[in-house]
């Protein structure tokens, strides 16, 4: 019998978010594969959910992908969960997901939190079409990466540690100029969710000195 695997994706902060379907399958299912077992442990706990966890994370990935793929083909249900959001974006779930079209095991993705969608829409720049982009290569082919965006016409969207917060905003002035329009959310969903907007230059000088905090999500206009 082949069973199926469950996409679940998980507040970005806010508990409340998570919908009643995600709840209903992590109950339900065999296992929970989690990016960090304590943090999906005290996303269960709260809702009283007693489904067991194993780790799944970008350092084991590759070494477990073909056990998982096995016990899918055994018949169990299995649903994957990463820190917050949605698994796949930006986060692990490409490679098992892939294992398991390759087996012909069916793959459902349930619709639910990610980051980018809400700093996009409350970025106010123009978003009937945007370019995601994820996290930039931190050390090689960073600055290829900004050069061939230089020519992007939509919208960009990026993921940002906040220590490297202000260094990413004063290398998107030397390719896209001080004057390009731009957005930063901070916190989303949670107590101390801002987002500032304003030009390049503006948000450096906002950010200049200060000690940032939280999960970062920087929106780029267009030219």
């Amino acid at each position: 019998m082949m069973s199926k695997l469950f996409i679940v994706p998980t507040p970005i902060g806010n508990l409340e978010d998570i919908t009643l379907r995600s709840i209903r399958i992590l109950n339900e299912a065999d296992l929970v594969l989690a990016e960090d077992t304590r943090k999906t442990g005290h996303l269960l706990r709260h809702y009283k959910i007693d489904t067991r966890l194993k780790s799944h994370h970008k350092f084991n990935e590759h070494s477990t992908v073909d056990y998982i793929v096995s016990r899918l083909k055994d018949g169990e249900n299995i649903a994957l969960v990463t820190d917050a959001g949605t698994p796949s974006i930006s986060d692990p779930g490409y490679l098992l997901v892939r294992a398991c079209i390759d087996n012909n095991i069916d793959v459902e993705c349930l619709p639910g939190p990610t980051a980018f969608v809400p700093a996009l829409v409350n970025s106010g720049l123009p978003n009937d079409k945007f370019c995601f982009e994820g996290f930039l290569p931190v050390k090689k082919g960073r600055k290829k990466r900004l050069k061939e965006l230089t020519g992007e016409n939509r919208t960009i969207i990026f993921y940002e540690s906040p220590h490297r917060l202000l260094k990413t905003l004063n290398e998107l002035v030397e390719y896209f100029g001080p004057d390009r329009k731009v957005s930063v959310s901070r916190e989303l969903t949670k107590i101390h969710e801002e987002t500032i907007r304003g030009t390049l230059y503006e948000l450096i000088k906002h950010y200049s000195g200060k000690v940032v905090k939280g999960e970062i999500t920087i929106v780029l206009g267009s030219k």
